[in-house]
């Protein structure tokens, strides 16, 4: 992005280091922490030990946050892109599943995020939220969008 453009969410003006990030919603970065702490759980009589005040607090965070609690529903979400992820393949997260539910509607890795994290329940509410989904040149019409709504509170639902 050049330094003369002012970056603005709202229309997607993020950066470029944010336009090519992964972004993971809080409940994939919950099942990342929840398997490390296991982990150090199993190599430690004391896990406390090993297990810094900053990791606790954003384990906790994210489990506070998270609007999807277990491993399937978080799978149902969207496709895991991050195969080159030693934990996402040791949770036996479903890699060859494609275009899950939010992946289909096209969304940039930030819109996906707000949208997984927030779960607005109305079209006005996303659009807020995530203003670029409603964008001049993209396929959302208010339809599209309340149905990808409808989609993610199905998954809360039985979750």
């Amino acid at each position: 992005m050049s330094g003369e453009e002012e970056e603005n969410a709202a229309e997607l003006k993020i950066g470029d280091e944010f336009l090519k990030a992964k972004c993971l919603m809080n409940c994939e970065v919950s099942l990342i922490l929840e398997h490390k702490f296991e982990q150090l759980q199993q190599m430690s009589d004391d896990p406390r030990n090993q297990v810094s005040q900053v990791f606790e607090k954003s384990l906790q965070y994210v489990k506070r946050f998270s609007r999807y609690k277990n491993a399937d529903a978080v799978k149902q979400v969207r496709e895991y892109p991050f195969s080159d992820l030693d934990v996402v393949q040791e949770l036996n997260l479903n890699l060859n599943s494609k275009f899950r539910i939010l992946s289909r509607y096209q969304l940039t890795e930030f819109e996906l995020c707000v949208l997984g994290n927030l779960c607005p329940e109305t079209v006005e509410e996303a659009i807020a939220m995530v203003p670029s989904i409603k964008a001049k040149g993209r396929v959302h019409d208010d339809e599209v969008i309340d149905k990808m709504l409808n989609d993610i509170a199905m998954i809360k639902k039985f979750d």
